[in-house]
């Protein structure tokens, strides 16, 4: 299995946009080869959040925030479990420890899909700002010059 390599530039980058929110886990996921597309290579975690580095059960290619995520938009959720009814979606919210609210924000180079940034808020829906929704996409654009 391949993996990146950590750079702690990428994960200063997680901190801060985890802080400047007060979201419960930002992940940077990497399109990578190997057998699980779109890897979270770096994290950032409030705390008692679990890490979702080693998740491997949720089948991302199917994932509806993920299809739309391929197309290059990004994706606001203040409720995700109003989002969408498909079974395998309401199982990876759970999964993901209770994910209640999420930005989800593609990284496109040279027309494809490299990266992905989620920012997560567990337990409970939240209204996301044009701030925050602001703050995920220029956290993406900084991230992109690192790959």
């Amino acid at each position: 299995m391949t993996t990146a390599m950590p750079d702690p530039r990428a994960q200063a980058l997680l901190e801060w946009l985890l802080a400047e929110t007060g979201a419960s886990r930002v992940t940077l996921r990497r399109d990578l080869p190997g057998d699980y597309p779109f890897a979270v290579v770096e994290e950032a975690l409030a705390p008692g959040v679990a890490s979702l580095r080693d998740e491997r059960t949720v089948h991302l290619p199917t994932q509806p925030v993920v299809l739309e995520i391929m197309k290059g938009n990004q994706v606001v959720q203040d409720d995700s479990r109003a989002a969408f009814d498909d079974p395998a979606y309401q199982r990876m919210l759970e999964v993901y420890g209770g994910m209640a609210a999420q930005i989800v924000t593609p990284i496109v180079v040279d027309g494809e899909v490299r990266a992905i940034i989620s920012l997560h808020q567990l337990g409970a829906s939240r209204a996301w700002t044009d701030a925050e929704i602001g703050l995920a996409t220029e956290t993406a654009a900084r991230v992109k010059e690192l790959l």
